[in-house]
């Protein structure tokens, strides 16, 4: 027999805790202790455990979920459930374990979806706030605001309850430096471009369900007061006196968009505060050659007092966190190399008189950094959105059951991952924030990184409306740049629309509605005898089905793997179906024929749903036209169409070509030029005529003649009444009319390439 006694005097240190081992029982075991006030670290295996209480009292949290641990509880842990044990109690919590290793068990655990599901937690995803300092280009929409819809869209289908959550992030430094190149006021330069942005997002299908304006939303300013002061009451942050650089010429205080230099950790140039090559961070003094960007003179140094976190104190607590979710290796290296440095004191205050000020009066004249600002921001989203649901979810109040996620590009890592919980921590040190993280590198433009300064951009409003939009989200899903940099072509998604979407998924679909006419009349058919192939295509369609599942799931999360998925489901029924063409007329083959288009007109069934949450325009297009209704939950099998159905597929148009460019115009000079700004505001084909009809044929309402009005109004300095705008006058007459208003000079600055 084995018999083996708990005797704490033989406990080590592991996990976060005290254990030891119980050898010979065929198994791994041990006993194990959890002082009062102390818990396990959080961690996942590919081992079965369980625990058994024996005595003491404290809680289970296992994927978010709390659950009582009481002398005579038992707890087994599937393999890859995280979990954690927490002695709520005065004494110790002792537990007696056992573990095993089952390859079948852990790879079934591996590939459940319900395990990886969120439950009835809330989860709330956001995609990094954009600056408004200009509008949004494909560079910027493939990255986090693509990621956060889909991600979000196949969250609901799964039955969860997720948000997408983002804003403008007005305070930002390169708000100012927009206004002064643009002869603005910062405050009008950033609701302006917040205003472009959620209308670019609009046309990308992305409606966020809370969009914050922080410079408009009169809570905000007192919200991230009170928390920047919870982040100084820890103590963990001081007051503290460092070198700072400073234009020579002007003594402005020089960080971010105003100075440039060689970053200290890799070489690259870079602007002061972040390097977007390799993420670190810079204390803008440790630049090497720095330059400022407001004068030709050499920057000097002096003392100035910040308030200060000492990151490197907090590296425990970081590796915790990452320790907790989703933490791509991408970021933990970049941890890892960051807290490879004796000190890490980042300033989270900076002279500007734009931002926020903190309450306390230690340091006049500066706000509070805007990345730290961010921090808050996320939870005062959360709270907007919570007032308008109906929730009790505050700021000041974090809940434990709040599932984040976070989308950002791989410049902002340092913030996302590791600043933003070393600040949670001091704000909020009884609150354990449970946060997923998906990052993407730079998108780049044939070959060279998106610039706006450089007009080396594609710009959202440039190249979505209607007819457009699913066939960019496809494009975008399928090379975003999520593992390394990847590059946008115009050739290769012309290629993608009219050789893939057009040339195969669409050619495929109204080949299969034009066979289901001619020999059903147009109704689905019902499956007669099966064949060995018929049963092994039903099998790859269910692989199929799980792969796309895995590739939206909050583990995996790939859109780059989704986009495949979807791709390779399409090119595999596309051969099913021509190896079943071959007997498809021959007599006494009639009912295995019926099978085979079942089957064909179950996969398009399946890529209306796998397609949702990527394209949801072109599934909700196909769902309705196999007379199913708009897609909204996730497929949990492969299923036949009712026998019976109606079939529009025939001449069903899914996808359109680019339109050929628009021949020159023989009207007025700015006749283009305006057709272009209507066909962007009522969202129509760049090929739709619009010169000859007036606005109120076109069916512009009123509100989107304020924005036409507004446009009209920045370009050219010409104001025209609603009267006008919405009058008999046809678009030509309006640009023959805006002409004769328009100076010279305000017409000599529309470029030639710009009418056009």
């Amino acid at each position: 027999m084995i018999f083996n006694v708990y005797d704490s005097s033989t406990l080590s240190e592991a996990f976060g805790i005290d254990m030891n081992s119980v050898d010979g029982l065929g198994t791994g075991a041990g006993w194990g202790r959890v002082a009062p006030g102390r818990s396990s670290a959080s961690h996942q295996h590919d081992e079965t455990e369980f625990f058994v209480i024996v005595s003491g009292r404290g809680e289970f949290v296992v994927d978010g979920r709390r659950l009582p641990a009481a002398p005579g509880t038992v707890a087994l842990f599937e393999p890859f459930e995280s979990h954690v044990l927490e002695n709520t109690g005065d004494d110790d919590l002792v537990f007696l374990t056992q573990y095993w290793r089952d390859a079948g068990r852990a790879l079934a655990s591996a590939r459940n979806a319900g395990r990886k599901s969120f439950g009835e937690r809330p989860v709330f995803v956001f995609s990094t706030p954009p600056t408004p300092n200009g509008d949004l280009h494909l560079g910027h929409l493939s990255g986090p605001y693509l990621g956060a819809d889909v991600f979000v869209r196949h969250q609901r289908m799964t039955g969860a309850d997720a948000w997408h959550l983002t804003g403008s992030d007005d305070y930002q430094s390169y708000v100012p430096a927009a206004a002064r190149a643009e002869g603005r006021e910062p405050a009008e330069t950033a609701a302006h471009y917040s205003a472009e942005i959620a209308r670019t997002l609009s046309l990308m299908d992305i409606s966020p369900d809370q969009y914050t304006v922080t410079d408009a939303d009169a809570a905000y300013r007192p919200g991230l007061q009170d928390f920047f002061s919870r982040v100084l009451a820890s103590g963990t942050a001081r007051l503290q006196e460092a070198d700072a650089l400073f234009d020579a010429e002007s003594g402005q205080y020089l960080y971010e968009v105003d100075v440039k230099g060689g970053c200290p950790g890799c070489g690259s140039g870079t602007s002061g505060n972040i390097c977007e090559e390799c993420g670190e961070p810079n204390t803008v003094t440790d630049l090497a050659e720095p330059v400022s960007t407001r004068s030709a003179a050499a920057p000097r140094r002096a003392p100035l007092s910040r308030w200060t976190v000492p990151l490197h104190s907090l590296r425990e607590d970081v590796g915790a966190h990452h320790r907790l979710g989703r933490v791509p290796a991408r970021l933990r290296e970049l941890s890892d190399r960051l807290f490879r440095r004796p000190s890490l004191d980042i300033p989270i205050s900076h002279p500007a008189s734009w931002g926020v000020p903190p309450a306390e009066k230690d340091v006049e004249g500066q706000v509070i950094w805007v990345w730290p600002e961010m921090s808050y921001g996320f939870l005062h989203g959360i709270q907007n959105l919570g007032s308008r649901l109906g929730k009790n979810w505050k700021a000041a109040e974090p809940h434990q059951d709040w599932k984040i996620v976070h989308f950002f590009g791989y410049d902002n890592s340092f913030y996302h991952s590791i600043l933003y919980p070393a600040l949670y921590r001091m704000a909020f040190p009884g609150w354990t924030p449970d946060i997923d993280y998906h990052v993407n590198e730079f998108y780049l433009l044939e070959g060279s990184k998106f610039s706006t300064s450089r007009r080396h951009a594609i710009w959202g409003k440039e190249i979505l409306n209607a007819g457009s939009v699913d066939a960019v989200r496809y494009f975008l899903a399928r090379t975003r740049p999520e593992g390394t940099r990847t590059n946008f072509q115009r050739a290769a998604y012309e290629s993608a629309l009219n050789d893939t979407l057009i040339g195969t998924w669409q050619s495929w679909l109204n080949d299969l509605g034009s066979r289901v006419a001619k020999r059903y009349g147009g109704r689905a058919p019902d499956a007669g005898n099966w064949t060995p192939e018929h049963s092994a295509f039903l099998s790859r369609l269910g692989a199929r089905l799980d792969a796309v599942t895995g590739a939206l799931g909050p583990d995996g999360f790939s859109l780059n793997q989704a986009a495949a998925e979807l791709d390779a489901l399409v090119a595999d029924t596309v051969r099913f179906a021509r190896q079943e063409s071959l007997t498809a007329e021959t007599a006494g083959w009639e009912d295995e024929t019926r099978t085979a288009i079942a089957l064909e007109l179950a996969a398009a069934r399946l890529l209306a749903h796998a397609a949702a949450p990527v394209m949801p325009r072109f599934a909700a297009a196909l769902a309705g036209a196999l007379g199913l209704t708009v897609p909204d939950e996730w497929p949990s099998t492969v299923e036949l169409l009712a026998p019976g159905s109606e079939i529009r597929l025939t001449d069903a148009v899914f996808f359109r070509p680019t339109p050929a460019p628009t021949p020159v115009h023989a009207g007025p000079r700015l006749g283009p030029w305006l057709a272009h700004q209507v066909r962007t505001v009522l969202q129509l084909p760049d090929d739709e005529p619009v010169n000859s009809l007036n606005l109120h044929q076109l069916g512009m309402g009123s509100l989107q003649a304020v924005t036409l009005q507004y446009q009209i109004l920045e370009a050219l300095d010409v104001d025209l009444s609603l009267e006008e705008l919405l009058g008999s006058q046809d678009v030509d007459a309006l640009a023959s009319l805006i002409e004769e208003r328009a100076e010279a000079s305000a017409l000599a600055a529309l470029t030639e390439a710009e009418i056009r």
